[in-house]
């Protein structure tokens, strides 16, 4: 385990070295493509704290961010709302969380697990993206809502304005770390070992006094807290929001993020979803329509060649150079 927890470390520490050099080397394009990649790798990890340490998928996580984000939009477009990029974010989370805490407590609490509890999500994600086009006077339809204004807060007597490409990308990347960190330190605890032993056997885990329903119910609320602040962030950063937001597309891709990157490794997910967007972006120039074929296939491969995702090709080089050591 102490290894593990080191091998982690030693990964994160260097995505951290690379982001803190990457405006270095990159334009206003390449920041803000980057930028906007950790956002949905947030989102990406958002998801894989509750798949990876429960086992049971959200097929509709999406809604989470999709809602963070209008409730970020409809607070931020209001100018008689005073403090309105901090109470939009804060709206956002609470927002995303009191609508998990209610779904998840019926789900967890009425027994619902496995491939029954991703049916209900998947049907939670189109609900909500059809009331997103049918609530047309206030989301805007299919059309959403535009013009959202960038996030601005005064830190003392300086006023910080994330219009610009350079602030946003410290701004968002600085949430990133922290937000992956807190996580992976919530899940190698003990609330991550309970979770553990719930998703190996739940009624083994409330035999020993553990109240399974409780804890799945708490980590479902965080995780969509951290999907609707990536919502939020999304919103304010690109300038608009639309029902595709919270839709079944993105909530495929995001279980596509997070299978690639590697599930329960919270990191893994980040890099996958950055990855991915980076890829869709450069193939995309080139043609779009051959972008979903690609995706499909890179999926595919990742499943057969590294089932664990890509963070597991660390682990793998290290194994292999100690065979090498130890054959010699």
């Amino acid at each position: 385990m102490m290894a593990l927890d080191r091998n982690w470390l030693l990964i994160f520490a260097v995505c951290v070295v690379l982001a803190i050099l990457y405006p270095l080397f990159a334009d206003g394009y390449q920041l803000t493509v980057i930028r906007d990649a950790l956002i949905f790798g947030l989102f990406a990890a958002s998801l894989d704290f509750f798949w990876g340490r429960t086992g049971i998928l959200c097929f509709g996580h999406a809604a989470f961010f999709g809602i963070g984000g209008y409730i970020m939009a409809l607070v931020t477009l209001n100018d008689a709302i005073p403090f309105a990029s901090l109470l939009g974010v804060l709206g956002a989370v609470a927002g995303a969380a009191f609508v998990a805490a209610i779904i998840g407590y019926f789900l967890f609490f009425g027994g619902i697990r496995g491939s029954y509890f991703t049916i209900v999500t998947l049907a939670m994600g189109v609900i909500c993206q059809q009331a997103a086009v049918s609530w047309s006077s206030v989301t805007g339809g299919d059309s959403g809502l535009i013009g959202i204004p960038p996030i601005a807060f005064d830190v003392g007597v300086t006023q910080v304005d994330l219009s610009q490409d350079l602030p946003s990308y410290i701004f968002v990347a600085s949430i990133v770390a922290a937000v992956v960190l807190a996580l992976w330190s919530i899940s190698r605890g003990r609330w991550g070992t309970v979770l553990t032993a719930i998703q190996d056997n739940e009624v083994r885990a409330a035999a020993l006094g553990h109240n399974a329903p409780l804890r799945l119910l708490i980590t479902f609320v965080l995780s969509a807290a951290i999907a609707g602040l990536a919502g939020a962030l999304y919103v304010c950063m690109a300038g608009l929001v639309a029902p595709d937001l919270s839709g079944l597309l993105l909530s495929t891709e995001v279980i596509v993020w997070v299978a690639v990157g590697g599930r329960g490794t919270l990191l893994g997910p980040v890099l996958g979803a950055i990855l991915i967007q980076r890829a869709q972006q450069t193939i995309s120039s080139f043609n779009p329509s051959l972008w979903p074929l690609l995706l499909g296939c890179v999926f595919v491969i990742i499943v057969f060649v590294l089932p664990d995702g890509i963070l597991s090709i660390y682990a793998r080089l290290k194994s292999l150079l100690r065979g090498r050591r130890r054959a010699q």
